[in-house]
């Protein structure tokens, strides 16, 4: 069962262009296959969710990606989730990745969504 998920895993991987198990976005390193982040060469302990959104917003880096659609990653289908806890957890990946640079990794964009790195143009 390991070794089915690890490939479903690589496939994904390969599906948003990174062979690599290693995502590397400005000072921050995650390595999907081990769940470690480094950020400026030391390791950042996240819990669970904010891991989870922390690597759905690598794989789509530079993307803008909803709110709706964090949500549908984050949670089961079944689940209705009407409170501020998307901000709440990328509140703390700020805290937790940006303090003390000059370029904020996550940025909001009103009414739209979350973005990873870059800025789209």
């Amino acid at each position: 069962m390991r070794e089915l998920i690890a490939r479903c895993k690589a496939l994904v991987r390969r599906s948003y262009s990174h062979a690599s198990p290693v995502i590397e976005i400005g000072d921050v390193s995650i390595n999907t296959a081990r769940h470690q982040v480094m950020f400026r060469g030391r390791s950042v302990r996240l819990s669970a969710m904010e891991y989870r959104l922390l690597e759905y917003l690598a794989m789509r880096a530079g993307e803008v990606v909803s709110k709706a659609n964090i949500e549908e990653h984050l949670y089961s289908f079944c689940s209705e989730n009407f409170s501020n806890v998307v901000e709440v957890y990328i509140c703390s990946l700020r805290k937790k990745l940006g303090s003390g640079s000059n370029r904020e990794l996550i940025h909001t964009l009103r009414n739209q969504g979350y973005v990873l790195g870059e800025l789209p143009a």
